[in-house]
């Protein structure tokens, strides 16, 4: 089956082979989703708290730039380089903030009283479209190779490229490598997809235009000049007044305060102006940042010290740069480690266990609505840290919560979890400590000796849960300023696909409403499964890379099983698929919080991936019959974007119930097989009878 025309260069033949180009391809394509959804967040402050629309994004361009492959694949200049050079101008220079204005959602590092612009719908829709024209014009080559081979064929190649794209990123990002590089790295494919065109004009462009963008890089923060990159942040370091403090993607974090120092917040003194005849020998402390609590804690007589930080640049700053050295001290033993990650493997007790300012001020990854310590306040995670305390151990938590019923949810969930009232003691209604445990038991409900404590708290909010673990949200909702972005996204991505398919004369019933119920379906199941992982193994980036990498080879694995076995009737797979996402409902993700970890990992592998390769099953079985490739493939994208929109149910509902609603979705795509799957072949064919052409299917 022969594809477009291809021109290949004589030096580099290999690279004008269209599977090796579609390798390259999809690496670069996913590459670039995952750089912008790292990179943009960390410039344009508060967009960290969505990122999930910039994959949304993603997933249209990806789709419109396929579409749009059919007549504009053969640029003679890559307008991706010159639309990035000119992005990267944008975010480098301009200063573009949210102000969020909430009662029912809180997002920390965003005062209430900010002077700053309320421009939420200028920057989210600035930045949902040129994210979908970046990933777009990078996606342009794409619809053409995959139309160049068998479709199973191209989509396994596409899966190669794209498990590349994301074990590269990964690389980097453990390296602790700054944009520049990335940029580079990105340059770099750019001009090798071009060399393999034979294209001098598109590689010439893309040079130009890379080489801009490093330049700017040699000053601008936005790049990487004088931050430090972390898997999780940019992390700017700042000095005033002789206190050394951290801005997180231009956020305000932590101070790396001496344990004397007046200053401070009087939090860190609280536990132990509430007992001061104790000293708490063991101490556990999650979120221990740059040190300020572990040196508080040793200066208090600590005799060891479990100091937990997810950000392993962050610790590192901290043993460098704190001015009591607290990681230096033998009695100090640091983990970089998700906190209830840690909790559930360790067996150690300990007298004292703090929740010192765990606020992480970002999303754990685009998909799904988890923030890093999402997990770490939930009733079940409290009910840990009981089973972590002493007979006569204390565990407190502060932070600034700015709400009161913030304060009483998280008092709610100690009173429920401990069976004793917490105390509990607030500074300007913003800034909070509670305590509970045996030792608040042992004051038989009454304040701490010679120490002031808060009235009694309201009645509680609902608690959060391993399933609805959304503690800064007052109830189950999707927030007025979500529905806004997402009905501005649906707009968008109506319009610019109604667009795209008249300027390249695709029919409607081009479209497969089959694939695009599969990528609604696909996209539900990942981010469960995200989910479901991150709470097993902990909300880090290792963790979500692992998870991404294991999806795609299911993928591939699939595409290799439906190549070699033929089966007749697809209701064999839907029935095993049901069946496995049946028992993935039955069976919540709290029960399989099993010993060893060994064990834990396969059941809960075999439990969380079953529906994703039955899944992945589904749609090969498909799409090695389709003759519009590039089109089911694109369905299956646009798809995969409004599935992303649903996700925000699991605010109303929980985690669990996107199970439910993914069955249902892959119900209708069994009943849309028998009839609309090939409804886009169907008008392709009597298009080209018309036509007596084959231009729309290999157009120039």
């Amino acid at each position: 089956m022969r594809g477009p025309r291809e021109v290949i260069l004589g030096p580099l033949p290999a690279l004008g082979r269209p599977e090796v180009r579609l390798v390259l391809v999809s690496a670069t394509v996913l590459f670039t989703e995952l750089l912008l959804i790292r990179w943009i967040p960390a410039n344009i402050r508060y967009v960290g708290f969505f990122p999930n629309f910039l994959l949304i994004s993603s997933f249209l361009g990806i789709g419109v730039g396929i579409m749009l492959g059919r007549r504009f694949h053969d640029l003679p200049v890559s307008p991706f380089a010159i639309g990035l050079f000119a992005v990267v101008v944008l975010v480098a220079n301009v200063q573009l903030n949210v102000q969020l204005k909430s009662g029912s959602e809180l997002v920390f590092g965003i005062a209430a009283n900010s002077g700053a612009a309320d421009v939420n719908f200028v920057v989210l829709p600035l930045v949902i479209v040129m994210t979908t024209l970046l990933m777009a014009a990078i996606a342009l080559p794409l619809g053409p190779l995959l139309r160049s081979m068998p479709p199973l064929r191209a989509y396994g190649f596409d899966i190669v490229g794209s498990l590349f794209g994301i074990a590269l990123f990964t690389v980097l990002s453990a390296a602790g490598t700054p944009p520049t590089v990335w940029f580079a790295v990105l340059g770099v494919g750019l001009l090798v997809i071009g060399l393999g065109r034979g294209l001098t004009g598109w590689s010439a462009a893309s040079g130009i235009a890379m080489a801009g963008v490093l330049f700017l890089s040699i000053a601008s923060p936005a790049l990487g000049g004088r931050d430090i990159w972390s898997p999780y942040y940019r992390i700017t370091k700042f000095v005033g007044s002789q206190l050394e403090a951290l801005l997180v993607n231009g956020i305000p974090h932590q101070s790396l305060w001496r344990y004397d120092d007046p200053r401070k917040e009087p939090v860190y003194e609280q536990p132990y102006h509430w007992f001061p005849a104790r000293t708490f020998d063991r101490v556990l402390i999650i979120g221990a940042g740059t040190g300020t609590d572990v040196a508080q804690a040793l200066h208090r007589g600590a005799g060891h010290i479990d100091a937990i930080e997810i950000d392993p640049v962050i610790a590192q700053i901290g043993r460098t740069d704190h001015p009591n050295l607290p990681y230096d001290d033998p009695r100090v033993t640091i983990h970089i480690d998700d906190g209830r990650n840690f909790l559930r493997n360790s067996t150690e007790r300990y007298d004292l266990i703090i929740f010192a300012f765990p606020d992480s001020l970002t999303l754990v990854n685009a998909s799904g609505n988890l923030r890093l310590e999402s997990f770490l306040f939930t009733l079940q995670s409290f009910g840990s840290v009981r089973d972590h305390l002493d007979s006569d151990g204390l565990f407190v938590m502060y932070n600034w919560y700015h709400q009161r019923w913030l304060v009483e949810r998280l008092g709610g969930m100690l009173a429920e979890s401990f069976g004793t009232t917490p105390i509990v003691r607030s500074w300007d209604g913003e800034l909070a400590i509670l305590g509970d445990g045996p030792a608040v038991a042992a004051l038989n409900g009454g304040p701490p000796p010679g120490d002031i404590v808060d009235p009694p708290l309201g009645t509680p909010p609902i608690p959060a849960t391993d399933d609805w673990p959304f503690l800064y949200l007052l109830t189950p909702q999707v927030a007025p300023y979500y529905l806004a972005a997402l009905a501005v996204l649906l707009v968008f991505a109506g319009l610019l696909v109604a667009g795209s398919a008249r300027v390249t004369r695709i029919p409607i019933g081009r479209f497969s409403p089959h694939f695009f119920v599969l990528g609604m379906a696909f996209l539900l199941l990942e981010t469960r499964s995200l989910a479901t992982f991150g709470l097993l193994f902990g909300s880090t980036w290792l963790v979500n890379s692992f998870v991404f990498f294991a999806i795609l080879v299911s993928v591939l694995v699939a595409v290799l099983v439906t190549s070699r076995f033929r089966l007749r009737r697809p209701r064999v797979l839907y029935g095993l698929l049901f069946a496995s996402l049946g028992v993935a409902y039955l069976v919540p993700p709290e029960a399989l919080l099993i010993d060893p970890p060994i064990v834990r990992y396969v059941v809960a592998s075999i439990l969380a991936f079953a529906p994703i390769f039955f899944a992945n099953l589904v749609f090969t079985y498909s799409f090695r019959d389709t003759r519009t490739a590039d089109m089911s493939f694109a369905s299956n994208l646009l798809g995969a974007m409004v599935g992303g929109a649903l996700e925000y149910v699991s605010l109303l509902t929980g985690y669990r119930a996107l199970l439910l609603l993914a069955g249902g979705l892959y119900a209708l795509a069994m009943v849309l097989a028998t009839r609309a799957r090939l409804l886009g072949d169907r008008e392709l064919e009597r298009a080209e009878a018309v036509d007596g052409t084959e231009a729309l299917a290999a157009p120039g």
